[in-house]
C-alpha cells in the first residue's frame, strides 16, 4: 500500500527558515487535513470541541409534500471546524439523514397487523400506534459521526426526513419526498438550494465553507437513504457507505409475491412504519395520515396479494439506477434477517454491471455492523478529499469468515467468489424423514401439510415430520464453500387456491444448543400464485401443478466437515409469513424439482467433499 504524508506542508512550519528569509515575524501555519497511508489523520487543531462551530437551519426543498402551498423546509444541523470561519478553510461534509432522529414509536407488536389470516383475504384492522411525543424547540439534531470525522478535517451534517421532528412535509416512506430531501440538502451544500435560519424566516444561511464534496453513510433505514439520494444522480454526492440498507422497499416487506415480514417485526408493513416515524407537529401529522398513511400507503402496499405494482416500483431503487454514478461501499451481515443480504448484494452486482466504482463488505453477523474504520476512512479520503490512495483498486469483495473479526476479512476479486460455479442437486424419495440430495434424477411425488404452529428449527431437527420435506447430502468429509445465490426450481400442487412457500438451506444435524446462524445457511420465500408474473398473481387450481422458481438469500458460507447440507421445504414460516389455518396439503413432483447451489470449485469440489474419508486414502 502506498504511503501518504500531509496534503499541505507549509514552509512556515519551520520558523527559523522563515526568519532568515524575511525579517517579519512568522505567521502561524493554517490548519489543514493530514493524510498518511491513504487515510485522513486526526489533526490537533481540529480536536478542541469547544471551538467547533455548531449551527442549525432549514433547507428549502423543491416540493410540497404536505400540500400547504409552500415548499417543505427540512431541519438540518452542521458541526464544523472553527477554521472554516477563522481561516477560510473549506472542507467536505459527512452527512447522515434519518427519520429516527426526532424519536420513534414503540416497538410493540400490538400495533402491527395481525398475521392470523387466510391468504388472499383482507387483513384484520390494526390498532393505530401511540403517537410520538412532540415538543421543545429546533436545534442540533444528533452528535453521531461528529467525533470521528470532524477531527480529521470534515464537517458533519445531519437532517431529519420530511414529516419527522421539525422538518416540514410528510413521511411518504421511501417515496419522492423522502428521496428528494437529502438531494435538497446536498444541493444546499453545493450552493444550489437555499437554507434559512428559521422554519418560516427569510434570513439565509449559506454553506460557503463546503468544498461541495459530500459523503453519506448510515445503517438500516439511515443506510437506505444514501442509496435513494445516489439514484437521483445528484451532483456533489461523492461517495456513500450504506450499512444494512433497504435498497428496495418491496424486498423488505415482500418476497417474490409473498407477504413477508422483516425478521423480528412480524406484521409490520409500510403503514406501520409511517406510524413509527411520524414525529412532526400534531396538526401536520393528522394531515399526513390522511394524505399518505390511510390512502397512498394502505392502497399501494396491497397486503391481500403481495404483488409488485407501481407503488412498489417507485420505492425500488434497484430498478432505477440509470443516473447512479456514486462510488458505493456496501456493507451487510449475511445473517441479517431484518434487512436481508440481497438488498446490498443485488445493489453491488448491478452497480458492477454498470461500471460504477463499488465495493462489498460482508460479515457473518445480523443486522447492523460496520467494516473496519480504516476502510471507511480510505473510502471517504479517496472520494471526498481526492487523495489517490488506490482504494478503488483493492479487492472488490471482503468476507469476514466464520469466527473471525472484521479486521481479518478475506479479500476476493468479486462476489460471488470468482471460482463459484452452479451445481444442481435433485431430491430423492424419503423427504418426510431425511431423503437424499443427489446428482441423479428421481421420480414420484411427496406431500406435506401446512401448520404454522411448527417453527422452522423444530421442523429441521425432527427425524420425521408430515409438515415439511427434508433432503440432505451425505456427511461432508471436508468443508464445502457456498458463495452466491442458491435457487430452487420446484414443481408443486396445493389443494387450495393459495399457499405460502418457505425454503431453508440447513446444516445438519440441527441442534438447539448452537446459535441458529450455525445451522441455518440461508432461506427464501415465494408465492406460487406468482409463478409466472410478479405483478399479476394467479390463484392456484387445486391439484394442478405449477413450477416455481425460488431465489434464496445470497450467502457466503462454509459448511463444516462432519455435517450435511440439507434442503427443507415447508409452507408457513411462523417468524415471517402470514398464518393461515393449518391443513393445506402441498404435493411436490420430485422429477420437476431441482436445487442449484453456488459452490466454490463447482461439481468437483462437491464430489470431493461428499467422498468418504476412507476412499481418499
Amino acid at each position: 500500500m502506498r504511503h501518504f504524508v500531509a496534503a499541505v506542508v507549509p514552509f512556515l512550519l519551520f520558523p527559523g527558515l522563515a526568519s532568515a528569509q524575511n525579517d517579519a515575524p512568522a505567521k502561524p501555519a493554517k490548519a489543514t487535513p493530514v493524510f498518511e497511508n491513504g487515510e485522513a489523520q486526526t489533526v490537533e487543531a481540529f480536536k478542541d470541541r469547544k471551538q467547533w462551530i455548531r449551527e442549525w437551519l432549514f433547507v428549502e426543498a423543491p416540493f410540497d409534500s404536505d400540500r400547504d402551498g409552500k415548499n417543505d423546509r427540512l431541519h438540518v444541523d452542521v458541526t464544523r471546524p472553527k477554521q472554516t470561519d477563522s481561516e477560510g478553510l473549506k472542507v467536505p461534509a459527512v452527512y447522515e439523514t434519518s427519520p429516527y432522529f426526532a424519536g420513534t414509536g414503540p416497538h410493540d407488536l400490538g400495533y402491527y397487523w395481525d398475521v392470523k389470516q387466510e391468504l388472499g383475504a383482507p387483513s384484520p384492522k390494526r390498532a393505530a400506534m401511540k403517537p410520538i411525543p412532540f415538543g421543545g424547540e429546533p436545534g442540533m439534531i444528533s452528535p453521531t459521526e461528529v467525533m470521528r470525522w470532524l477531527q480529521r478535517g470534515y464537517a458533519v451534517v445531519h437532517s431529519c426526513s420530511p414529516g419527522t421532528g421539525f422538518s416540514q412535509g410528510c413521511p411518504d416512506v421511501g417515496g419522492p419526498a423522502e428521496v428528494g430531501a437529502p438531494k435538497a440538502v446536498i444541493d444546499w451544500l453545493n450552493g444550489r438550494a437555499k437554507g434559512y435560519k428559521t422554519v418560516d424566516g427569510k434570513e439565509e444561511v449559506k454553506a460557503t465553507w463546503c468544498t461541495g464534496k459530500v459523503g453519506m453513510l448510515g445503517t438500516s433505514y439511515n443506510g437506505g437513504l444514501p442509496i435513494a439520494a445516489a439514484h437521483t444522480g445528484v451532483e456533489g454526492l461523492a461517495a456513500i457507505i450504506p450499512m444494512s440498507p433497504p435498497s428496495s422497499w418491496y424486498r423488505y416487506y415482500r418476497s417474490q409475491g409473498l407477504v413477508r415480514s422483516p425478521g423480528g417485526y412480524l406484521g409490520e408493513d409500510m403503514d406501520v412504519l409511517f406510524d413509527f416515524i411520524a414525529s412532526c407537529e400534531p396538526k401536520r401529522r393528522e394531515k399526513c395520515i390522511q394524505l399518505y398513511r390511510d390512502t397512498e400507503l394502505l392502497k399501494g402496499m396491497d397486503r391481500s396479494s403481495g404483488d409488485f405494482n407501481d407503488f412498489w416500483d417507485v420505492r425500488d431503487y434497484l430498478s432505477h439506477l440509470d443516473k447512479y454514478t456514486c462510488p458505493t461501499l456496501a456493507v451487510h451481515g449475511l445473517s441479517d434477517w431484518n434487512v436481508m443480504p440481497d438488498q446490498s448484494i443485488e445493489l453491488f452486482v448491478r452497480l458492477r454491471q454498470k461500471g460504477v466504482t463499488t465495493m462489498l463488505f460482508l460479515h457473518q453477523g445480523g443486522h447492523g455492523g460496520e467494516p473496519p474504520f480504516a476502510l471507511m476512512n480510505r473510502w471517504f479520503t479517496r472520494f471526498l478529499f481526492g487523495v489517490e490512495n488506490g482504494v478503488e483498486e483493492e479487492a472488490k469483495a471482503w468476507v469476514v469468515r466464520e469466527g473471525k473479526k472484521a479486521s481479518q476479512a478475506d479479500k476476493y476479486a468479486d462476489f460471488p467468489h470468482p471460482e463459484s460455479k452452479p451445481v444442481t442437486l435433485l431430491p430423492q424419495a424419503g423427504g418426510a424423514g431425511v431423503g437424499a440430495l443427489a446428482m441423479q434424477p428421481s421420480g414420484g411425488t411427496e406431500t406435506f401439510t401446512d401448520d404454522v404452529a411448527h417453527a422452522g428449527g423444530n421442523l429441521a431437527s425432527a427425524e420425521k415430520s408430515e409438515h415439511r420435506l427434508l433432503w440432505a447430502t451425505p456427511v461432508l468429509s471436508e468443508p464445502l464453500h457456498l458463495s452466491g445465490t442458491a435457487k430452487l426450481r420446484i414443481k408443486l400442487a396445493a389443494d387450495k387456491p393459495a399457499t405460502n412457500l418457505s425454503v431453508w438451506l440447513v446444516s445438519l444435524p440441527w441442534t438447539d444448543a448452537r446459535r441458529i446462524t450455525d445451522d441455518l445457511v440461508t432461506r427464501g420465500w415465494a408465492d406460487p400464485q406468482n409463478a409466472k408474473s410478479l405483478r399479476h398473481g394467479k390463484p392456484l387450481v387445486p391439484g394442478e401443478f405449477v413450477e416455481v422458481e425460488v431465489e434464496l438469500q445470497p450467502d457466503d458460507h462454509v459448511i463444516a466437515a462432519g455435517e450435511r447440507l440439507g434442503l427443507m421445504v415447508f409452507a408457513s414460516d411462523r417468524e415471517f409469513t402470514l398464518w393461515p389455518k393449518p391443513g393445506t396439503k402441498v404435493t411436490v413432483d420430485l422429477a420437476g424439482t431441482a436445487l442449484t447451489l453456488p459452490i466454490v470449485g463447482g461439481a468437483e469440489a462437491l464430489t470431493k467433499a461428499i467422498q468418504p474419508t476412507d476412499a481418499k486414502r
